[in-house]
C-alpha cells in the first residue's frame, strides 16, 4: 500500500500562501496595523508627523475605498468583508495580491508535485485567491469581535466624562486617545469628521451601517435622539452601556451552550470528505469496480446533496440571534 504525500504538499503550500499574505501586509504598512498594537493606527500616524487632515483623509479613503469597488467581477464577493476588516490594501492592490499569491502557489507545485500543468495552475489560482478570502474572512471576524468587546468599556469611558463636564465630542476624542484599535481609530476618525463640521450623530450612524453592528446602531439612535429632544445623555449611554454588556455576556453564553453542537455539525459535514479523499489516497482503485455503473453518478448526487443539505440544517439549528 503506496500512500501518496501530494494532499499533505497541497496543504502545506496553501498555509505558506496564507502566511505570507500577512507577512506581506505587516511588510507594507507596518506593526502599527495590527490589531494587537498598544497604539491605535490613528495616534501613531500623527505621531509620526502626519498633519490631522491627511491623516482623516487616508483612513476614510481606507475605510470607504472597498464599497465602492463591489462592480469588479467576484471582488463584490469580497468587498463586504474587506470592509469590516478594513483591510488598508486597496482593491486593486489586493488583487495584485492575489496574482502574486498565485505565481507563488504555481512555483511551489511545480517544484514539490509532479501534477500536470493544467491542474497546477488550477490549483494555484484557487490557494492564491483562497489565501486572500480566508485572510480578509479571518480579519473580520478579529475586528468586528474586538469592537463588540471594546464598545461597553467606551460607552462607559463616555458616560464618565459627561458626568464630570466634559461635551460629548470630547468624550468621544478622549476614547479615541484612551482605547486601542481598532474602536479607538473609528472614534479618532468621527472625532475629527466632528471636528470639520459634521454631525456627530450621522458620523456614528455611518460608521454602524458600514460596521454593521446592531449595538452601534443602538448608540448612534441614542446620541440622535438626544440631540433632537433632549435629556440626560449620561444616563441615556450609561444604561445603553449596561444593555451592550448584557447581551454580550448573553451571547457568550449562547456560543459556550452551542460550541459542542457546532462542532459537532462540523464533524458530520466534514468527516466524509475526509473520508473520501483517505479512501482514495491508500487505496486509489476502491471505487473501480462500481464506478461504472448507471447509479453511480445518480447516487454520488443524492450524497452530496444530503451533504450540502446537513450543513444548512446543523448551521440553522446553532445560529441563534441575540
Amino acid at each position: 500500500m503506496i500512500i501518496s504525500a501530494a494532499p499533505l504538499i497541497y496543504v502545506l503550500i496553501f498555509v505558506a500562501v496564507l502566511v505570507l499574505v500577512e507577512g506581506i501586509y505587516l511588510t507594507v504598512f507596518g506593526k502599527s496595523i495590527s490589531l494587537n498594537s498598544r497604539v491605535n493606527r490613528r495616534l501613531d500616524m500623527l505621531e509620526k508627523g502626519g498633519n490631522r487632515e491627511q491623516v482623516l483623509d487616508q483612513l476614510r479613503k481606507e475605510m470607504g475605498q472597498h464599497l465602492k469597488s463591489k462592480g469588479i467581477p467576484l471582488y463584490s464577493l469580497l468587498a463586504q468583508k474587506a470592509q469590516k476588516a478594513n483591510i488598508a490594501f486597496s482593491p486593486s492592490q489586493l488583487i495584485l495580491v492575489m496574482i502574486a499569491l498565485s505565481i507563488f502557489a504555481f512555483l511551489g507545485l511545480t517544484v514539490a508535485t509532479a501534477a500536470s500543468a493544467p491542474l497546477r495552475v488550477g490549483l494555484a489560482i484557487v490557494m492564491g485567491v483562497g489565501a486572500v478570502f480566508v485572510w480578509v474572512n479571518g480579519k473580520a471576524k478579529k475586528r468586528l469581535a474586538m469592537l463588540e468587546e471594546q464598545l461597553p468599556d467606551a460607552v462607559e469611558l463616555m458616560v464618565r466624562s459627561l458626568r464630570v463636564g466634559h461635551p460629548f465630542s470630547s468624550a468621544i476624542s478622549i476614547v479615541a486617545k484612551e482605547v486601542s484599535d481598532p474602536l479607538g481609530t473609528e472614534m479618532g476618525v468621527i472625532a475629527d469628521e466632528t471636528a470639520y463640521g459634521r454631525d456627530v450623530g450621522e458620523a456614528l450612524k455611518h460608521m454602524a451601517e458600514r460596521m454593521d453592528m446592531q449595538d452601534l446602531r443602538f448608540l448612534a439612535v441614542a446620541v440622535t435622539i438626544q440631540q433632537v429632544s433632549g435629556g440626560n445623555l449620561a444616563e441615556i449611554l450609561d444604561g445603553l452601556a449596561k444593555v451592550i454588556r448584557a447581551r454580550f455576556k448573553l451571547f457568550r453564553r449562547v456560543n459556550a451552550i452551542t460550541a459542542e453542537a457546532k462542532w459537532s455539525g462540523m464533524f458530520l459535514s466534514g468527516f466524509p470528505i475526509l473520508a473520501l479523499i483517505m479512501i482514495n489516497v491508500i487505496q486509489p482503485d476502491y471505487y473501480d469496480e462500481v464506478k461504472e455503473t448507471s447509479v453511480f453518478i445518480p447516487a454520488c448526487l443524492v450524497v452530496a446533496g444530503f451533504l450540502i443539505a446537513n450543513i444548512f440544517v446543523m448551521k440553522s439549528l446553532v445560529n441563534i440571534k441575540v
